[in-house]
Parts: C-alpha cells; structure tokens; sequence
C-alpha cells in the first residue's frame, strides 16, 4: 500500500507541472484560450510553430516516464530481460502512469484544466514495456513519412501499443494498458461535449 501510495502521489503532482501552459505563456500566448484551448503538444504547435512546441513534446512525455520510473523504483525495480514491467513492479508503475495522465488531465497546478494525456501514456508505456514503445516509435516514424502526417503516425502508434506489447508481456497487461487508453478516450469525449457547448 505504502508502494502504491507514492507511485499515486508522485505520479500525480509531476503530471500536474502544466509544461504546455508554462511554454506558450513564454510566447505570450495562454492555450487554454486559443486554438483547440487543449493544452498540449498539438495546439501549441499550431499557435507557435513546431519548434517551440518540442519543449511540451518533451516535457508531457517525460512526466509519465518519471512518474512510472519512481514507482519502479520504490516497488524494487521488478523487470524481464527485455526491460518489462513484472512481478511487484508491476501495479506500482500501472498505477503512477494513471496518476500522471490524471494530473496532465486535471491539473493541481493548473486550476484543473489540462490536456488529453497523450505524451504522458507514451511516456508510461517507455517504463511499462520500453521493446513495445520503441517500435511504436518506429511506427509513428514510418507511417508519419508515408503518408507525409504525424498526425497519423501518432494515431497508429499509439493505438498498435497493446498490439504491440502483446509480443512482450502477459495478456492481463495489456488490458491494463487498454484501461490507461480510455483515460484518453474519456478526455477527447469531453473535448467533443464542451466543444458543442460553445
């Protein structure tokens, strides 16, 4: 419990560092009230162009693998050869990446308002499975350049992780990595309703 207690609590509070809102705010600019009003990677990039937004690309993704890497180390580190979470490590990690994708989601920091919690699962899955992460890395690279979109890279790979994490962990991971997912899914859902609202 003491384990899971700290995986929760870091994960959380490095998931609130609102990183997009600190960077834009540098250019003048609040994210939360331009573009899409999603404070992330993406919207940054469309109000300040791609390089000042590698920053927030940067940042959002390392708070999951930070918030995952503390709870791997505060559970003893439980890893297969091929760097896979198991065993005792296991619950920790799963349980700080949730946190940090809740604290990007509803920042403490932040009043509330985050963003959708991409970066910060990717930044998990690094911890979680780092074999699967890489080659969805490869995915998005390879796909990005075929059809000439990051957009669409990104979409592949991050939906192939559990594909692609099968080739590496037990069945009962991924679903837990599925279950990371719906986070997502949750937040675009009430992008989409607060989207219709305006």
């Amino acid at each position: 419990m003491g384990e899971a207690l700290v995986a929760v609590i870091a994960g959380y509070l490095l998931g609130s560092v609102p990183v997009a809102v600190l960077v834009a705010r540098g250019h003048g600019v609040d994210p939360r009230r331009s573009g899409d009003r999603n404070p992330g990677y993406w919207n940054v990039k469309e109000q300040l162009g791609r390089r000042a937004a590698v920053p927030v690309l940067a940042g959002d993704t390392l708070k999951g693998t930070l918030a995952a890497l503390v709870a791997l180390l505060v559970s003893g580190a439980h890893v297969t050869g091929v760097g896979t979470v198991t065993g005792d490590s296991v619950a920790p990690v799963y349980l700080a990446t949730a946190a940090a994708m809740a604290g990007h989601a509803w920042p403490v920091f932040a009043g509330f308002r985050g963003g959708r919690s991409i970066l910060t699962f990717a930044g998990g899955v690094a911890v979680i499975c780092p074999a699967a992460f890489l080659l969805g890395l490869v995915a998005l690279l390879v796909v990005g350049w075929a059809a000439r979109s990051f957009a669409v890279g990104a979409r592949v790979a991050v939906f192939g992780v559990p594909v692609l994490q099968l080739l590496f962990a037990p069945v009962e991971m991924v679903a837990a990595t599925g279950g990371l997912m719906c986070l997502i899914g949750l937040r675009f859902a009430q992008a989409a309703l607060a989207g219709r609202r305006r």
